[in-house]
């Protein structure tokens, strides 16, 4: 199994000279719940920084607080969500989401009515999906739990084969699946156990999936995110948190790619 390396990011597609608004991404998160918050913030946060166009839809309340705290996107109404999925490039659902019905249902809804879109499916959603509905090229992005309480004592190589999807397992070291191929993903520290760094990772790979093949937005996100907290580390120890992380990404991404 070959480690990613910087250069095996070098084909990312980066905002370019000359470009307007609109073709450096546009993405669209469903998250949120009446318990969770601060979840959705953090993909937004890290996601704002890389795409043009950050939308976001969740249950009222949660609209309503996101709508205080979040000024760099735009808050949608789930009654509006499917004109967003439909015009957006990417769609990150789950990511502070309870394993409920609503879940389920909302979930699965949009995954049988539109497979031909870019999905990156976290958290809830993940955890809540109908596995014969993962749409062909989505990117999960379980930890061990989820992967164990979704598919079972199964390798991750041949759920990506059997699915035809992406799949990032999460741990000490990160595994990527695809269908064809298998990276591990080196980095990261103990700091990186707090809560929330795995909604800013999904945010992560979901602006970059925006414009990239979605294996290299996978592999990428994992090596970018690791490396932040890397230089976190270096100055902090481990005592920051998933704000930090979404902070510290962007200054990353520049020492890295530009």
């Amino acid at each position: 199994m070959k480690t990613v390396t910087v250069d095996d990011l070098k084909g990312l597609i980066l905002p370019k000279s000359g470009s307007h608004k609109g073709q450096n991404g546009r993405l669209l998160i469903i998250g949120g719940s009446h318990l969770f918050h601060a979840a959705s913030l953090w993909a937004l946060e890290v996601a704002s920084r890389i795409v043009d166009l950050v939308h976001y839809s969740s249950v009222p309340e949660n609209n309503a607080l996101v709508k205080k705290e979040f000024r760099n996107g735009i808050v949608v109404p789930r009654s509006d969500v499917e004109a967003y999925i439909k015009e957006d490039d990417c769609i990150l659902i789950g990511p502070g989401m309870t394993r409920d019905s609503e879940t389920e249902t909302l979930t699965n809804t949009l995954l049988k009515k539109y497979p031909q879109k870019q999905w990156v499916i976290d958290a809830g959603s993940l955890q809540m999906m109908d596995v014969n509905l993962i749409p062909k090229n989505a990117i999960l992005t379980p930890h061990h739990g989820e992967f164990s309480r979704v598919f079972g004592n199964a390798e991750v190589s041949d759920v990506a084969k059997k699915y035809n999807c992406i799949i990032l397992l999460k741990s000490e070291f990160d595994i990527a699946a695809s269908p064809t191929e298998v990276r591990k993903i080196e980095g990261g520290n103990e700091g990186m156990t707090k809560g929330g760094t795995g909604d800013v990772l999904a945010g992560l790979i979901a602006a970059l999936a925006c414009k990239n093949e979605p294996f290299l937005a996978t592999i990428a996100g994992s090596f970018i995110n690791k490396k932040a907290g890397d230089e976190l580390y270096k100055s902090v120890g481990p005592f920051f948190n998933a704000s930090d992380l979404a902070a510290q990404i962007p200054k990353t991404m520049k020492e890295m790619l530009i």
